[in-house]
């Protein structure tokens, strides 16, 4: 009973301060830290809390999913479908809903090419947020705060490539909030152009990404802003539908 209630109050205490360091929770429990340490732990391996790159305990996906007023990830898949469709209908090319997961993109949803030559579905992938067009949409919705302690040093690049500078990111971000879309210019993988943008709940969360990705044979960058277009129009209906 003691070990349950003290992970009910660490479950409180993850809520509370959104952020917490295992000498906080060994304090605030009144146990050693070896203890809290283990109760983190285990609430790790459960998803209801997940560390981030300070080594800090944040509430997991599966505590997110007890807490959140909107939409989960199976609604978001349900209500959205249609307007992935219809923007492939549009572009033909293979479109993506996503949604951020820390510091990466979840691909929960797909319409894929048909193509012989397409980008394939990523469904269930999780990528690094800032090298997909949909993950940096997202990114560019998070407080200056938020996205430090995503990323508290240089960002990893994908593929094994150099570390991407964070000023360089968060000028990559700015410029995203102006437009209203982001771009993945062979950033993911090589050979793949996309374009993606937020889509917004009723309370003008940004909750999912949306997207279109094409190889970058068939999608010069004198392509980008007709794509845009359509992304745009297509999380603009997305968004009305939620």
């Amino acid at each position: 009973m003691e070990s349950a209630d003290n992970v009910l109050r660490l479950l409180l205490l993850l809520s509370e301060r959104q952020r917490v360091r295992v000498s906080e929770a060994a304090e605030h429990l009144g146990v050693a830290r070896s203890t809290a340490h283990r109760l983190l732990r285990t609430l790790g391996a459960r998803d209801f809390a997940t560390q981030d790159a300070h080594r800090a305990y944040r509430p997991g996906p599966a505590f997110e999913r007890i807490v959140r007023t909107g939409p989960t990830t199976q609604d978001l898949r349900a209500k959205l479908h249609e307007h992935v469709v219809e923007l492939h209908r549009k572009v033909g090319e293979t479109c993506h809903l996503m949604v951020l997961e820390g510091n990466g993109a979840r691909f929960i949803d797909c319409a894929e090419s048909t193509h012989v030559l397409r980008v394939g579905t990523r469904v269930g992938m999780l990528l690094p947020a800032h090298v997909t067009s949909g993950g940096k949409a997202l990114l560019a919705e998070l407080s200056t705060e938020e996205l430090g302690d995503l990323y508290p040093r240089n960002l990893p690049a994908s593929a094994g490539g150099p570390a991407v500078d964070r000023i360089t990111v968060r000028r990559q971000l700015a410029t995203v909030r102006r437009k209203g879309y982001a771009t993945n210019l062979e950033e993911s993988e090589r050979g793949i152009v996309a374009v993606g943008a937020c889509i917004r709940d009723g309370s003008g969360r940004a909750v999912a990404g949306i997207a279109v990705a094409a190889p970058s044979a068939r999608c010069p960058r004198s392509r980008v802003p007709e794509l845009a277009r359509e992304v745009l129009d297509a999380a603009r209906a997305a968004s009305a539908t939620l």
